[in-house]
């Protein structure tokens, strides 16, 4: 039975309440509730002044502050949203999603924006990026951390810095970096997963790969076919003497790397599996696949700028109906399953879902304003507003 109005609005009171408590603070407590549902209501536009026409004509000034120019910490929302997203997907079954999502931007003035690839648009344009994590299982994923990559440009321009109020703690970094930090807070916070995928926007990053790693964390991330990996029977030796000139004193691996798509291709055609992920509207979504134990080209670098063979780990490709082959690593188990690989990288399909209902249906890249504050304080909501969304999608699913 459909809830009526009143039976919805007390539904959301209960649930928010742990989020009105974070606020501490009696003028926010009041604008917080009203942005969300807000956000949650139909629109064509969800910025701060179609919310306020719809809900609070009277209050858009007032609206506006809360939401753009005050410079509230969104520290404690987050961690109520990370319990709220352990308690409906957490587990040991879990995901914990990295991947970034661009917001595009037609002026140059919004904190962050630049020209640079946009996967909305899918090409270089003037957009700004943030650093998304999603928590998900089951399919059904619940963002819980978005933070702004702050171009290299913007990060030394103290003039841009101040007129968009980027705190002065804030400085460059890239976006892996942002990811190990919001994974490393988010583990210390207890929430549950079990693994974290990622694309190869990430995934070809070695300090990455190694960040998880020196976390103890199971990993699955997309890369490049030029990826170097080394057969699991590789290891280093030292060089022999020759016969004139210095001995050399620097270790030398005992066999060639090889690129990705060459390991793979010597698997040969037979070696390739078809296999089914999960159920999708249409029927089950299936694949090839091919899962080849190797040692990564990610070890000490020789003086020849060769990199040692590194830890072992999967390669796994998938060659979808198209020809077209994707290449992973993971560092699950050696006596893993193909099934269990397979099934483990295309998780991370969910979190692009996320992404688009945030848009589609929450208007997070809707926002108008110019400052850091402003920006973080619309996705933060926007992150709240979904996370109910998906409380009521379970609940509903349950009766």
């Amino acid at each position: 039975m459909k809830p009526t109005a009143d039976r919805l609005q007390a539904q959301f009171d209960r649930w928010f309440a742990p989020f009105d408590d974070a606020f501490r603070h009696k003028v926010r407590r009041v604008w917080a509730p009203l942005y969300v549902r807000g956000l949650i209501a139909p629109g064509d536009r969800k910025s701060v002044e179609p919310i306020a026409s719809r809900l609070a004509p009277e209050d858009t000034e007032q609206l506006h502050h809360f939401v753009a120019t005050s410079k509230w910490d969104t520290l404690p929302i987050e961690e109520v949203l990370l319990d709220k997203g352990d308690a409906l997907v957490g587990g040991a079954d879990a995901f914990l999603i990295v991947d970034d999502t661009a917001l595009p931007k037609k002026g140059e003035h919004s904190v962050g924006v630049a020209h640079q690839y946009c996967g909305a648009l899918g090409k270089q344009s003037n957009c700004q990026c943030l650093v998304s994590i999603t928590l998900a299982r089951d399919d059904i994923p619940v963002p819980v951390a978005l933070r702004l990559y702050l171009p290299e440009s913007w990060a030394k321009d103290a003039a841009r810095r101040a007129k968009t109020a980027v705190p002065k703690d804030v400085s460059f970094q890239p976006k892996w970096r942002i990811a190990l930090a919001e994974i490393a807070r988010i583990r210390e916070h207890g929430v549950r997963f079990g693994t974290v995928l990622a694309d190869a926007g990430y995934g070809v990053c070695a300090d990455f790969r190694q960040g998880l790693t020196e976390m103890n964390l199971r990993w699955a991330v997309g890369i490049g076919p030029e990826q170097k990996v080394y057969p699991t029977n590789a290891g280093v030796r030292m060089p022999r003497a020759a016969a004139v000139g210095p001995r050399r004193k620097r270790p030398v691996p005992t066999h060639a790397r090889q690129r990705a798509k060459d390991m793979i291709a010597r698997s040969g055609e037979k070696a390739w599996r078809r296999l089914s992920w999960r159920n999708g509207t249409k029927g089950p979504l299936a694949a090839e696949f091919i899962g080849v134990r190797v040692r990564v080209a990610d070890g000490p670098e020789t003086k020849d700028r060769v990199h040692l063979p590194g830890d072992e780990a999967w390669l796994v490709a998938e060659r979808r109906s198209s020809d077209e082959i994707k290449y992973y690593l993971t560092n699950h188990p050696a006596n893993a399953s193909l099934k269990t690989l397979a099934s483990a990288i295309k998780a991370r399909w969910s979190c692009e879902q996320a992404h688009q209902q945030l848009k589609e249906e929450l208007g997070l890249d809707h926002f108008e304003g110019r400052s850091w504050h402003g920006l973080h304080h619309h996705a933060v909501l926007t992150m709240v507003a979904f996370a109910f969304l998906q409380h009521q999608r379970a609940a509903a699913k349950k009766v």
